[in-house]
C-alpha cells in the first residue's frame, strides 16, 4: 500500500460524517467502508450470488436486492451462518477498499470505518484517528439522529469497541463534545500534520 491512509473511526453518533466532510472541504478524498460493504452485495455480484445460494431466494427483496433486515435476523440467531457470512464478505470488502484507495488522487486519503479496529482494517492505515465524545452525549446524539430508543443505541454501543479501548489504539483524537465550529480548527491542524507525514512517507 503506497498511499498514506488515515483510518477515521469512532462509535455511533460521534460525528464521523461531519469530520469527514470537513476534511473533504480541504480536498481530502475518502473511502467509506459501510458503502463498500453495500457495494459488494449489489445485484449480480459474486457475493450476492453466494448469499442467495446459502440462504435461499427468500433473502432477496422483490427488486432482486439483498434484504438486509432479513439477513441480519438470520445471522443474529445462527452463529455458524454469521461466521460463514463474515468469511465471505470481509475479504471481498477489504479487496474493494484497497482497490478504491489506490485510485484516489489526494495527497493522503481517509478510510472511514465505524468498525475499523474491530474488523482489523487498521492494518491498512498509517494513522488511526478517533472521533471521541463522552458516552452520555454519544447516546443523546445517536438517539436524536436515528430517532431510535435508548435500548437500541445502547445495544449498538455495546457491540462496538469500548471508548477506553478505542482511545488506547488511537494515534490522533478529535474531541467532538461541543459545536461543529470547534471541529474545524482540530481538522485543519491534523490536515497539516497528515500532509507532512504523507510527504515524508513517499
Amino acid at each position: 500500500m503506497s498511499k498514506f491512509v488515515v483510518g477515521l473511526t469512532g462509535g455511533i453518533g460521534c460525528g464521523k460524517t461531519t469530520v469527514t466532510a470537513l476534511f473533504a472541504k480541504l480536498g481530502v478524498q475518502h473511502i467509506d467502508a459501510d458503502i463498500v460493504a453495500r457495494e459488494v452485495v449489489m445485484p449480480e455480484t459474486p457475493c450476492l450470488r453466494a448469499i442467495t445460494q446459502y440462504f435461499g431466494n427468500e433473502i432477496l427483496l422483490p427488486t432482486g436486492e439483498l434484504n438486509r433486515a432479513k439477513l441480519r435476523q438470520r445471522v443474529f440467531t445462527d452463529a455458524a451462518s454469521k461466521t460463514w457470512l463474515e468469511q465471505l464478505l470481509h475479504p471481498a470488502i477489504r479487496q474493494q477498499i484497497l482497490r478504491q484507495l489506490q485510485e484516489l488522487t489526494s495527497p493522503y486519503a481517509l478510510l472511514v470505518a465505524p468498525l475499523l479496529l474491530e474488523n482489523k482494517l487498521d492494518q491498512y492505515v498509517q494513522r488511526v484517528l478517533v472521533i471521541d465524545l463522552p458516552e452520555s452525549l454519544q447516546l443523546q446524539r445517536a438517539m436524536a439522529r436515528d430517532n431510535a430508543d435508548e435500548q437500541q443505541i445502547r445495544a449498538i454501543m455495546a457491540a462496538q469497541l469500548s471508548r477506553s479501548e478505542r482511545l488506547k489504539q488511537a494515534d490522533d483524537i478529535i474531541t467532538n463534545d461541543s459545536t461543529p465550529a470547534d471541529l474545524a480548527p482540530q481538522v485543519a491542524a491534523l490536515h497539516q500534520q497528515y500532509l507532512q507525514q504523507a510527504n515524508t512517507a513517499t
